[in-house]
């Protein structure tokens, strides 16, 4: 039996505001809201359901998302556009860098709720 993950929900200070930023980015569809959540569909129709908690209650995760090279110079551009401070690494050491890591390129980015994005064109490990 194959398994595939149908979608999570990521807490948010602003759920409009997150998942904006987000599809933005990536040029990515916001699907339509669906009770207290707003989604924001992937390629593999996995959804990322944003939904606004109290900000105090918020515990930053980490979202890596694969994309190919072109993908990548367009989000790394906007990124830039946008004047987000991104790092070349997880713990924010390398700032106004990327990295090459198995010869790929990979960027780090907080979201507006805190969450720690990451954009790679290769997986780490492969």
């Amino acid at each position: 039996m194959s398994v595939e993950l149908n979608h999570t929900i990521i807490h948010s200070r602003d759920n409009r505001e997150s998942a904006e930023f987000l599809a933005d980015l990536r040029g990515l569809e916001i699907g339509p809201e669906w009770g207290p959540f707003i989604p924001v569909v992937l390629a593999n129709g996995l959804t990322l359901d944003f939904a606004t908690i109290p900000e105090a209650s918020i515990t930053p995760q980490h979202y890596a998302f694969l994309i190919s090279e072109a993908e990548f110079d367009t989000a790394f551009s906007r990124i830039r556009e946008l004047g987000i401070a991104y790092y070349a690494d997880p713990h924010q050491k390398l700032p106004g860098e990327i990295n090459h890591n198995d010869g790929g390129r990979g960027v780090y980015f907080p979201d507006p709720s805190g969450h720690g994005m990451e954009i790679i064109t290769r997986p780490y490990g492969g």
